[in-house]
């Protein structure tokens, strides 16, 4: 059911206190979720959007701040499908370090036609593959 990727905090992560600004958070999801796709689901950015004229676009985020992540930090990003809709992907995502939660969040993804700007059916191959039941490792 999950994806878990290890990425550590870099300078130009933190602001001027060594601690991540929070708008990088986003930037390393984004990161999470392009390898999820690449390593677990099997179909990278590059295929999707250039080959296939799909993207997914985050719709919805939720996130819940607790603790500071730190310069230097190694941190675990877990993605977890809960529930997939005909074009929507809805998941729980957590950064982690040293065995501490530093973010929770709770986020959607939907299967967008590029070309078109419109969400589509998730392909069957990439729906079966993000199903909640699923492993990705």
């Amino acid at each position: 059911m999950a994806f878990e990727t290890t990425t550590q905090v870099r300078f130009a992560h933190v602001d001027a206190a060594g601690i991540v600004f929070y708008p990088r958070y986003f930037e390393l999801l984004n990161a999470a979720v392009e390898d999820w796709f690449a390593q677990g689901v099997g179909c990278n950015f590059r295929v999707m959007h250039l080959d296939r004229g799909i993207g997914v676009p985050t719709v919805h985020l939720e996130v819940e701040f607790l603790a500071p992540s730190m310069l230097g930090d190694d941190l675990v990003i877990r993605i977890e499908p809960v529930a997939v809709g005909r074009s929507s992907c809805t998941y729980h995502a957590t950064f982690s370090g040293n065995g501490e939660d530093r973010i929770r969040i709770v986020g959607k993804l939907v299967c967008m036609d590029l070309a078109e700007r419109k969400s589509v059916p998730w392909p069957d191959d990439i729906r079966e593959r993000i199903a909640p039941d699923k492993v990705c490792a």
